[in-house]
């Protein structure tokens, strides 16, 4: 059985504050334990109350969301998911790289019945949330503790090893996902000679403002990926949020294809969808990765990857913030090496210089 939820709401709009809380608790086994309407009142609470998970307003009086979040990931860690609007994406990602564990986007005008939109997308996160196992969720680690960790080897692959070199590589991820891509892209200092697809569970109208954050930080050319793009090596495609993206061949070059996924899928854009589609237009020649997320998204993607003869890699527990998608992933018996993030980079480059 799931466990109880006690939440925290933190919002300096009264009428956000009661709404929230009447979503909340339509929730099963979910309990608003306290509500806040600036951040120095959030963080005494999160310190006297102990909830295991907030939500938070970044836009507040007094002490704001991010100061509030960077405080409370220092003193006292807990989960915490921003109830943003879509004009303010970008702040979005700096909570996400504070700590932030996932976002809900809300309408962008104030008191209207509009906000009770977010209850499904409110509902499934909350519920994600509650549905992990014990040991599954972490909060970020410090980035001294992913770096330069060892390669961990997985022996659900007898030839974890290959010998030939991908000419891409596909990327699937969902909680925690932000960093994540944020650190691995960041590290690398030179371009190798590949083409990355991302594949990152996101709402509409913010992937583009993720890619730019994303491009303003790595070496690469990040775009949001459009309708027939060509892949090409140093350059990363993000999947449009709320969309699929599939990659086909056409007339000796990888085309990509952005479609609308079936009302019936839960997670967009979808990890198996483009791994899928990439284990078709490269074959052998592809290497999937499965980074930090909740549910199992990317595991059938991982079977077919493997079934063409391509390589996938897990990322390790000790660095996920979320070890859920990797270690379904991991559950096939599909995926060839486990890395914590600190080490993904590194087994890039070695992968093109085989």
């Amino acid at each position: 059985m799931a466990p109880h939820i006690r939440v925290l709401v933190v919002d300096d709009s009264a009428f956000n504050r009661v709404s929230l809380g009447k979503m909340l608790e339509k929730i099963p086994r979910v309990e608003v334990v306290g509500y806040a309407a600036d951040g120095e009142i959030g963080l005494r609470k999160i310190i006297d109350l102990k909830p295991d998970l907030v939500t938070l307003d970044l836009e507040m009086p007094k002490m704001g969301g991010f100061s509030m979040l960077r405080l409370a990931m220092q003193s006292c860690p807990t989960p915490v998911i921003v109830i943003s609007s879509r004009s303010s994406e970008g702040d979005v990602f700096k909570a996400l790289e504070l700590g932030a564990i996932d976002f809900v986007a809300k309408p962008s005008r104030p008191i209207s019945s509009h906000f009770y939109s977010i209850q499904g997308d409110l509902e499934r996160k909350v519920r994600d949330f509650s549905n992990c196992a014990p040991g599954q969720f972490h909060l970020p680690p410090a980035p001294d503790v992913m770096a330069r960790r060892k390669i961990s080897l997985v022996n659900s692959n007898p030839n974890p090893q290959k010998s030939n070199c991908p000419q891409a590589v596909v990327i699937g991820t969902s909680t925690g996902g932000p960093p994540a891509l944020h650190t691995f892209f960041s590290s690398f200092t030179h371009l190798p000679d590949l083409g990355f697809a991302v594949a990152q569970h996101m709402p509409p109208g913010f992937t583009r403002s993720f890619a730019d954050r994303l491009n303003d930080h790595s070496v690469f050319k990040v775009t949001e990926a459009a309708n027939g793009d060509t892949m090409r090596a140093g350059h990363v495609y993000i999947c449009p949020g709320g969309r699929n993206m599939l990659l086909r061949k056409v007339a000796g070059e990888v085309k990509i294809q952005i479609v609308t996924p079936s009302a019936a899928q839960i997670y967009t854009p979808s990890v198996d969808e483009l791994f899928r589609s990439a284990s078709v237009a490269y074959g052998a020649d592809v290497l999937g990765m499965i980074l930090t997320g909740m549910g199992n998204d990317g595991a059938a993607g991982t079977q077919a990857i493997h079934g063409s003869g391509g390589r996938v890699i897990a990322e390790a527990e000790e660095s996920c913030i979320v070890y859920g998608m990797p270690k379904e992933a991991v559950a096939t018996g599909c995926v060839s090496q486990v890395i914590p993030l600190g080490g993904l980079c590194e087994e890039i480059l070695r992968s093109c210089r085989c």
